[in-house]
């Protein structure tokens, strides 16, 4: 299976796993959490282009499990994470990382945020080194093992 297959079949299936739990993620932690992650992978490269940052503000407003939350709400929490990310990547990736530490005291959530990060970062089919590796950062914050996630 070419390496394409591959990260469009994982991305597929964490978002149907997300959807089976989606009625159990409504917390304002999951919310949060989520909106870091998803700031996190955009800039994973320390950049962030417009294309992107469109991109994955469309899977935001589109994503079944995030429709559990105002996407206006959404949106200003994804361009505040995007803010300090882009503003001072090291320093602001600590900040985004404790953002993303709000879901450790759920287990169910902490997997699910792990997973949103994995389907952001593979929605346009290159589920790049980059983005494994903070997607793998997250997931020692969360105390969730990576190797769970095939990272």
């Amino acid at each position: 299976m070419a390496l394409w297959d591959r990260i469009r079949e994982s991305a597929s299936t964490m978002q149907t796993q997300l959807t089976a739990k989606k009625n159990d993620l409504t917390s304002g932690a999951f919310r949060d959490a989520s909106m870091a992650m998803c700031a996190l992978v955009a800039a994973a490269d320390g950049a962030i282009d417009p294309a992107e940052r469109q991109r994955v503000a469309q899977l935001i407003a589109t994503n079944e499990v995030l429709n559990n939350f105002d996407a206006d709400d959404l949106r200003r929490r994804f361009e505040d994470n995007l803010a300090k990310l882009t503003a001072d990547f090291a320093f602001g990736k600590v900040g985004v990382l404790q953002e993303i530490a709000k879901a450790r005291k759920k287990p169910a959530e902490a997997r699910a945020v792990i997973q949103i990060g994995i389907v952001i970062g593979g929605a346009d089919g290159d589920f790049d080194k980059s983005e494994q590796a903070v997607v793998r950062e997250a997931c020692f914050t969360l105390d969730l093992p990576p190797h769970e996630f095939d990272l």
